[in-house]
């Protein structure tokens, strides 16, 4: 049975999506059956994966409020599975506030989608918030992007009450998985300061591969594809495809 990881940070621009998108890509190279779920209105991993969001017959949105079943969602590509997402998810937040385990919705849906896949992202909005919520509620674990710049740790004790608080009432088996340093500047000691401090946060947690500050990592989505095909031999690519073989041996 497949593992749930819930890509989350409430911060915008920490590189949250870019990672979900990089490693199932890289993931999917090294030859796991990878699913990822853009559960982000925003809809940014949809078009990431080179999936164009308007030739997309059902969505995260269908999957969740109108039972469709996820393979029917599902949209294959040589990167990897993509539930694409769209603009409707905006509005799931506030039609699920009738609904009874409101915050259980995604993992119903995703419930018999783990048996097809060695791993499951879901690309959470940054925000906590109800679709958040649900993601927390669906996976058995978080990745937690953190850039290395100023205030990198601010926010994240909201983000650790909000797993305390998901852990103890909703989902036991929460877990977190992994934290990926996005965004380091190997030229300033301020990044390898801020790399130290999230280490010290959490102690054994952290991958050794980090992610530079690379500006092809920036130019890939206006392709729509991940960098490991946009530009293989550029640093963000080998960084990600660095951090999937760690992911695959803890696997």
């Amino acid at each position: 049975m497949g593992k749930i990881i819930a890509v989350v940070n409430q911060k915008g621009g920490v590189g949250k999506t870019t990672t979900a998108v990089n490693l199932t890509a890289a993931l999917t190279e090294l030859g796991l059956k990878i699913l990822l779920c853009d559960f982000d209105p925003q809809a940014n991993a949809t078009s990431g994966m080179g999936v164009d969001k308007r030739t997309i017959r059902y969505s995260a949105y269908d999957v969740t409020i109108n039972s469709v079943p996820w393979d029917q969602a599902v949209v294959h590509t040589r990167f990897g599975d993509v539930l694409p997402s769209t603009a409707d998810l905006a509005g799931a937040a506030v039609e699920l506030i009738g609904q009874t385990h409101r915050e259980l919705q995604l993992e119903k849906a995703l419930h018999l989608a783990r048996e097809h896949y060695d791993l499951i992202f879901i690309d959470c909005p940054p925000s906590l918030e109800m679709l958040t919520l649900n993601g927390l509620c669906a996976a058995d674990a978080i990745l937690i992007p953190v850039q290395c710049e100023y205030f990198a740790l601010e926010g994240l004790s909201d983000l650790m009450s909000t797993l305390r608080m998901v852990k103890r009432r909703l989902n036991p088996r929460l877990e977190i998985f992994g934290v990926a340093l996005t965004m380091y500047d190997g030229r300033t000691n301020f990044s390898a300061q801020v790399a130290q401090e999230v280490r010290r946060h959490f102690p054994g947690k952290v991958f050794a591969a980090v992610i530079p500050r690379n500006i092809r990592l920036a130019e890939a989505p206006s392709h729509g594809l991940p960098v490991t095909a946009y530009d293989r031999s550029s640093r963000g690519s080998a960084a990600y495809r660095a951090m999937a073989e760690e992911i695959k041996s803890k696997l």
